[in-house]
């Protein structure tokens, strides 16, 4: 069997993927290691009801933008797994699936070596496409739990049928948190949401889709070194927002006039009781403000441009808080279950290559290290908001495969010396 390739692809996502057809394009010779199956986060840490929280058109994979008939849809997840699976099937991508990567190291000053589960492997160039997002994160005060309450992650919810009978506490309101509050409380369960610093985003203003107007704008242009955060936007938390039943908005404060219950951050676990901080009404305040501040930009690029596009009056908050609850006795609340939405950790202890900063996140210029020949590719913000994602993927993975080939070219050019001196010689 063959065990060296001018190139080998780690990481089977829509990154890895997009890689390997813009390699194949170029007729370079490539593998890709997949340690589950491909789509396998998609189909495997997903909740049930799951769906896009951006349009459909916004899926642009290389060579194979939406093909449906809804491109102003949010696709579910069966959708989201047809649509990966197709673009293998139509490109005949070389995907080996099953193949856990364990080591990755130097080979020698020209070649890397990769250690797999079925064995070691060289490469000339490895393209790192295993996504940002790798381990769980809960936090150790969740151990101070009763054994009695059912804890999941929220990459591991599926529905509300799967949790124990009894009230359900949400910690964290990202995307995830807040998506899956939302559905375990239209399922009529009580639900209990510990709300952080996220900020959320309108879904419809001004007659469109608040994603038609960013990409109007040219937000999805914007790159990292001109956004005005420089590389902190890496590290913020994404907008909450909802793709389901046609897509609307989450609005916290609704539910709360619904039934949810509203805390501020969990904050401490000390017996039976669940304490948190005093910080609700910021939180919500810091939201609202998120999302009428790309308000803002929509008004002033419609001003700006004399588009006819209807006027909306300033959102008015429906509901506020009253004297914050800073402490709750869960078994009393009827608490039986958790789901942490509390993010997850980078986890790279299997890359020996010195191309880390202190937290263990690598160095990069746009998915390009200082060790030759070595790259990253579907990191958030690799280059601009799109870079993890199906809508700004292609963009990165043609810009690395330019590099790879630049690179090949270096390597390939002392060769076609030698073979020519040689010719000459003879």
């Amino acid at each position: 069997m063959k065990t060296h390739y001018p190139v080998i692809i780690i990481g089977g996502g829509q990154a890895g993927l997009s890689m390997s057809y813009c390699l194949t394009q170029r007729k370079i010779d490539h593998i890709l290691f997949e340690r589950y199956q491909i789509a396998y986060s998609w189909k495997e840490q997903r909740w049930d009801s799951f769906c896009l929280v951006t349009p459909n058109w916004q899926c642009q994979l290389p060579g194979f933008p939406y093909p449906g008939v809804d491109p102003h849809g949010f696709m579910g997840k069966k959708e989201i797994v047809q649509y990966i699976a197709e673009y293998v099937h139509q490109f005949d991508l070389p995907i080996r699936e099953g193949v856990a990567v364990t080591r990755l190291r130097s080979h020698s000053e020209k070649d890397f070596e990769v250690v797999t589960s079925i064995g070691d492997y060289t490469a000339d160039q490895v393209v790192i496409a295993t996504g940002g997002y790798h381990t769980p994160r809960i936090p150790r005060m969740a151990e101070r739990l009763s054994p009695s309450i059912m804890q999941l992650h929220s990459s591991n919810y599926r529905n509300p049928e799967q949790m124990p009978s009894g009230e359900v506490l949400v910690v964290g309101t990202g995307q995830s948190g807040c998506q899956i509050a939302e559905d375990l409380h239209l399922a009529g369960r009580r639900v209990h949401l510990c709300v952080g610093s996220a900020p959320r985003s309108p879904r419809m203003y001004r007659g469109k889709d608040v994603v038609d107007w960013l990409d109007q704008i040219g937000y999805y242009d914007l790159s990292l070194d001109k956004h005005p955060q420089k590389e902190t936007i890496r590290h913020r938390t994404n907008h909450y927002v909802t793709g389901r039943d046609g897509g609307r908005e989450i609005d916290l404060r609704k539910l709360a006039m619904e039934g949810m219950q509203l805390y501020g951050r969990l904050d401490d676990i000390v017996g039976d009781r669940l304490q948190f901080q005093d910080n609700l009404k910021q939180h919500l305040d810091a939201a609202d403000a998120v999302s009428e501040s790309i308000k803002r930009t929509i008004d002033q690029h419609v001003d700006k441009n004399s588009l006819d596009a209807p006027t909306e009056a300033p959102y008015v908050p429906v509901w506020e808080p009253d004297a914050p609850l800073l402490e709750l006795k869960y078994q009393d609340a009827n608490i039986t279950s958790v789901v942490w939405s509390t993010g997850f950790d980078t986890d790279y202890r299997w890359v020996s290559l010195p191309v880390f900063d202190g937290n263990g996140d690598p160095c990069h210029d746009r998915g390009v290290t200082q060790v030759k020949g070595l790259y990253f590719l579907g990191l958030p913000w690799l280059y601009t908001w799109g870079s993890g994602r199906f809508s700004g993927i292609a963009r990165d993975a043609l810009y690395l495969a330019d590099q790879v080939v630049a690179k090949r070219s270096q390597i390939q050019s002392p060769l076609l010396e030698r073979i020519n001196e040689m010719a000459l010689g003879a």
